[in-house]
């Protein structure tokens, strides 16, 4: 059996750095093409896109029965990807891929002053303990023990993986933002494709896209093919399709800089009608002018300096295709966070076996 990766190698330190980093800037610039698009837009503009935000109340959702908030200025967002086969992406070509999951969760902590940050990625394959929710009807879920993290977000919704991180972690979510994929395919179309380069073929195996090495120009039906590829590249592992949708993101900041986007408000109204059809956030952020005063707040965060992290894990002595969470490490991780204090280097090592 292969050992988990070391967590403090220097390459393995580095590749969470860079997607860490990758993945706030994604987050950022969706907030910052609101921000701009309400700056430059008039009353319509402003109506229809806020129109297009989808929100969930924590609140009500949740009920009282959550953690306390231990530092009043510190703020801890749970940022998701969702890949839904439910609406908009019921007409895409999924492959053999049915159902709806959560294909990347980050808890992002902002300590108090909101100058720097620290973000947790939740591995999707980690057996956890789900709590008993409220599904979107208002139906009761009951709690199950060794599920999927991923398969929450499938069985009871956003707000129930917001209430399962909040028990694994003892932290209070302060935000919630999802982006959905099938705004993303419509955001690469509005730029008109986005280029990658490989330097392997991609297979097509598994309803994967099927591509030769070198550069090829994707257009938003293409490029969701290309982000959910695993099988037909490399080892095909998770984390491999984890890489492959790193690259993709920075060839599509890439692809928004060189077409100065943000500098031609018709282009920018389009790339933020497209970004907000794809955007679910809880209540509080569920309007342009909360998401920009939310961003204002932020401007202080510099994500070059940002600590990337995955939470501690180890592999599940039952099944060796599952990962469990690893104590004592997890344990110090979240104290760490739930106190705004720095994570210590004995908490940021996995040990390779359950």
């Amino acid at each position: 059996m292969t050992d988990l990766p070391s967590a403090t190698s220097p390459s393995s330190r580095r590749r969470r750095r860079r997607g860490g980093r990758r993945a706030l800037r994604i987050v950022l610039l969706t907030v910052a093409l609101l921000v701009l698009a309400l700056a430059g837009g008039g009353w319509w503009a402003y109506s229809h896109l806020n129109g297009n935000i989808d929100s969930v109340d924590l609140d009500q959702a949740l009920g009282d029965n959550r953690p306390k908030k231990v530092v009043a200025g510190a703020q801890n967002v749970l940022v998701l990807g969702s890949d839904s086969r439910a609406g908009a992406n019921g007409d895409l070509d999924h492959g053999d891929v049915s159902g709806a999951r959560s294909d990347t969760a980050m808890l992002v902590h902002i300590p108090e002053g909101r100058s720097r940050a620290t973000a947790v990625s939740i591995p999707r394959d980690t057996l956890i303990s789900r709590p008993e929710c409220k599904d979107a009807d208002g139906k009761t879920v009951k709690p199950a023990n060794r599920v999927m993290f991923n398969s929450v977000y499938s069985v009871a919704g956003p707000a129930c993986v917001v209430k399962t991180v909040e028990q694994m972690s003892g932290i209070r979510v302060d935000h919630f933002v999802e982006v959905d994929f099938a705004g993303f395919k419509g955001l690469v179309d509005a730029l008109g494709g986005v280029t990658v380069t490989l330097d392997k073929p991609m297979s097509g195996a598994k309803g994967g896209l099927k591509l030769d090495a070198g550069t090829h120009r994707l257009n938003g039906a293409d490029s969701l093919k290309f982000v959910r590829t695993r099988y037909g590249y490399g080892d095909g592992s998770d984390l491999g399709r984890i890489g492959l949708q790193q690259q993709f993101m920075m060839a599509m900041l890439s692809e928004i800089k060189k077409q100065d986007a943000l500098g031609n408000p018709a282009r920018l109204y389009k790339l933020a009608d497209a970004g907000t059809k794809s955007l679910t956030t809880d209540s509080d952020l569920a309007s342009l002018t909360s998401l920009a005063d939310f961003a204002q707040s932020m401007k202080g965060v510099d994500p070059d300096t940002m600590e990337t992290i995955m939470l501690p894990v180890a592999y599940d002595k039952v099944d060796p295709n599952r990962v469990v969470v690893a104590e004592p490490q997890a344990g110090k991780v979240w104290e760490a966070l739930r106190t705004d204090q720095k994570i210590p280097a004995d908490a940021k090592n996995s040990p390779a076996k359950g």
